[in-house]
């Protein structure tokens, strides 16, 4: 393991037993987790290549149960680590050895679906596509899918603004939450937002949204619903080259098409995902697009044909429309069972989570075939290509010496080939741990301060989930310190409080 955590406060560890008192008082029941094997669960989340157990695991029932660890751990100077579902890809929910393991995982109720102003109220440990199935007997749903919908919490969807395949239409979860209640590190519950489409004064309801568990514990959320489109299909078209497929995505968005999904594999994520689903995916081709358009009948019927016009122009060789619903659910199952497919070829993956301008796909596309050349190892590339959200595979074998190593150092120079060709880290895994060291490849020193800025004016000790996202977290009191030069304050007439 090359990515180091903050070393435990000792002084906390040696306070364990205690901590743990505290913590069964404020949770009775079977809510407290500290044997070890038992946290063993707990001790990574889906970038299984870091491990650490926690000092101990909660599972509260109730808001005032979440205010009281956090008000106990805030006054007692315990870090705490927010967890939903663990599906997390970037190291957001691992743990701390002298840390409280916060699991939200009781809160899986849905408490309210407003039609009327199509939106639902949610708990955090409602899964994503739990909130789907309990509006969809009314023609609804709500938009963002990612691959792990069945399984990922709505709570752990805002940490990571997590998106899907259909968010290059529909939006990320920012796009799509009105708002939240959420308690602070001081045990203070706050709500912002709600059923009203807009909120006065600053946007902390988009703050909040991909802050990472770094501000605050999201406890109810209320989120847009969708009512489902007349038609929906979906067509899969293949491509001699990854070039080829890439160049054919910026000429469909370029021609003012946004489909409702727009997703691309190359060979070795085909292959996997056809072995595994059975989907009907060719085998001949080097590239594959999904692209589904939804809509009235008329304007879907004509869009694929535009569609199919410009895949042609740009050496497209295979082009098959769904003619039935069932059809184009089996296109998008392969896709979303990409990640577990490719798991049964390599003994283990790194999923990338970088986003790039459409037009410099086929640029990247050439680099990550020559980065992969020169680390040694396969990739297997999956993209939310619509949007330039690329989730390239690295595979490896972490039981050889150095595959991990090759494998990291792989995977951080594609995302420093993204940040060169103008795009950015992450597109919805978040930084965690896995992209913390690369933030000053994308944002300056005085960047990085004025975001500690934020979190330190919601959490002045540092305790909600540290380690992560900053590469080197300053104390508050230094980033407060104001420069004075000669005597002179900056801005010397402003009021001063």
């Amino acid at each position: 393991m090359t990515i180091s955590m903050p070393l435990p406060n000792k002084e906390v560890l040696a306070r364990r037993a205690g901590i743990v008192a505290a913590m069964r008082e404020i949770v009775p029941g079977e809510g407290v987790v500290d044997a070890t094997n038992e946290m063993r669960v707990f001790e990574t989340d889906a970038l299984t290549a870091y491990r650490q157990l926690p000092l101990v695991v909660v599972l509260p029932d109730t808001v005032d149960q979440v205010a009281a660890v956090l008000k106990y751990c805030h006054a007692n100077d315990i870090p705490v680590v927010p967890r939903g579902s663990g599906t997390s890809l970037s190291g957001g929910a691992l743990p701390l050895e002298d840390g409280v393991l916060l699991v939200l995982s009781r809160f899986n109720r849905v408490l309210d679906v407003d039609f009327e102003n199509r939106c639902a109220v949610v708990q955090p440990g409602v899964t994503n596509l739990g909130i789907t199935r309990a509006v969809e007997h009314a023609g609804f749903y709500y938009a963002p899918d990612p691959s792990s919908q069945i399984a990922c919490s709505i709570g752990g969807n805002i940490a990571e603004n997590s998106g899907g395949v259909h968010c290059l239409k529909y939006g990320l979860t920012t796009n799509n939450v009105l708002g939240l209640e959420f308690v602070t590190v001081e045990g203070e519950v706050v709500r912002l937002g709600g059923k009203h489409l807009d909120s006065e004064g600053y946007d902390l309801l988009g703050l909040m949204t991909g802050s990472e568990g770094l501000l605050g514990v999201v406890t109810e959320v209320t989120v847009r619903i969708l009512q489902a489109p007349e038609t929906a299909r979906a067509v899969l078209i293949g491509f001699p080259t990854s070039e080829q497929a890439g160049a054919a995505v910026a000429a469909i968005i370029a021609q003012g098409i946004i489909p409702g999904g727009m997703e691309m594999m190359d060979r070795p994520a085909i292959r996997a995902a056809e072995d595994f689903v059975h989907a009907g995916y060719p085998l001949d081709v080097e590239a594959l697009l999904i692209v589904e358009l939804d809509g009235p009948k008329a304007e879907v019927d004509y869009l694929l044909g535009a569609v199919e016009d410009i895949a042609r122009a740009n050496g497209a060789t295979t082009a098959r429309v769904s003619t039935s619903d069932e059809e184009r659910a089996r296109f998008w199952a392969g896709r979303k069972a990409a990640f577990p497919a490719v798991g049964r070829i390599s003994p283990d993956y790194l999923c990338m989570d970088g986003t790039i301008p459409r037009k410099e796909l086929p640029r990247v596309l050439a680099g990550m075939k020559q980065l992969s050349e020169h680390y040694r190892l396969a990739v297997a590339n999956v993209f939310h290509a619509g949007d330039g959200n690329l989730h390239p595979l690295i595979l490896y074998d972490a039981s050889r010496d150095d595959e991990l190593q090759r494998a990291e150092d792989f995977g951080a120079d594609i995302l420093r080939l993204c940040v060169e060709v103008g795009g950015v880290l992450t597109g919805e895994h978040g930084v965690g741990i896995e992209k913390r060291d690369l933030m000053p490849e994308m944002f300056s020193e005085d960047d990085l301060r004025h975001q500690q800025r934020i979190k330190c004016a919601f959490d002045d000790k540092h305790l909600l989930n540290p380690g992560k996202v900053f590469p080197v977290l300053h104390r508050c009191a230094e980033l407060g310190r104001m420069h004075v030069h000669r005597g002179q304050v900056p801005f010397p007439d402003l009021p001063r409080f």
